[in-house]
């Protein structure tokens, strides 16, 4: 059980300095973060607008060969008219003639609404771009700020990573699934040992009791009033050793 009680808090000192490498960076991984996911958002409302903005002048474009295969045709209804037989044949092509004309006038219209809406794309997509243009810069200065930290910190950490896996693969899973939830729901501190009759960790009196049975180093014990798992004076002189 000693042993057992050891190599937990040993890697809770692994993972005490771990969190001070990590502390290190500040929010820097947070502000990179939320700066991808800002220009991702300009991004993705550019590609709505040119994507709008496409289809507007590929529609103008059908309509204006609409406009022009229309407009021939009317011309060949108003000079057909000189040559009808009977009423029959003239209301026929006015009708088409005041269909055709009435069609026109509607994609024109449409074309005109269409080219405001081009334009207005347009002036939102150049006000959005310095935007992007200004959160990219701010994001590279962030990354390489934090590839300098990461960089600086990195033989260190790869030496405690390594010598973490090497403490876990002699933890119990169930201990150290245990040490993990814990750790979790503790801010990090899974595994503390008792100081001056208190707990290291919240700072609370550990009963007399208590302390006689951690010192007994039987089993694990966790702390009554923050849950962590309490070590002896001993156990931690030992992992720390």
């Amino acid at each position: 059980m000693v042993n057992r009680l050891k190599t937990l808090y040993e890697l809770q000192l692994i993972d005490n300095q771990l969190d001070e490498l990590e502390e290190l960076r500040g929010d820097l991984p947070l502000a990179v973060n939320d700066l991808n996911g800002k220009i991702q958002t300009i991004k993705d409302q550019i590609e709505d607008k040119e994507n709008e903005k496409k289809e507007s002048t590929e529609k103008m474009i059908s309509n204006e060969e609409e406009v022009e295969r229309l407009s021939e045709s009317l011309t060949k209804y108003k000079a057909q008219l000189y040559q009808v037989r009977n009423n029959k044949e003239y209301d026929a092509l006015t009708k088409e003639i005041d269909n055709s004309e009435e069609t026109i006038d509607k994609l024109n219209s449409e074309n005109k609404a269409l080219d405001q809406l081009v334009l207005k794309l347009d002036v939102e997509i150049n006000e959005v771009a310095p935007q992007l243009d200004e959160l990219h810069e701010e994001m590279n200065r962030k990354q390489e700020e934090l590839k300098k930290i990461i960089a600086g910190n990195e033989k260190e950490e790869l030496k405690l990573q390594d010598r973490r896996e090497k403490v876990v693969a002699n933890i119990r899973k169930n201990d150290y699934n245990t040490y993990m939830r814990i750790r979790k729901a503790c801010g990090g501190k899974a595994v503390v040992a008792i100081n001056r009759s208190a707990c290291s960790g919240c700072h609370n009196v550990v009963p007399p009791q208590r302390q006689l049975e951690v010192k007994a180093n039987k089993r694990i014990f966790t702390c009554e009033s923050c849950g962590r798992i309490l070590v002896s004076p001993f156990v931690a002189d030992e992992a720390a050793s």
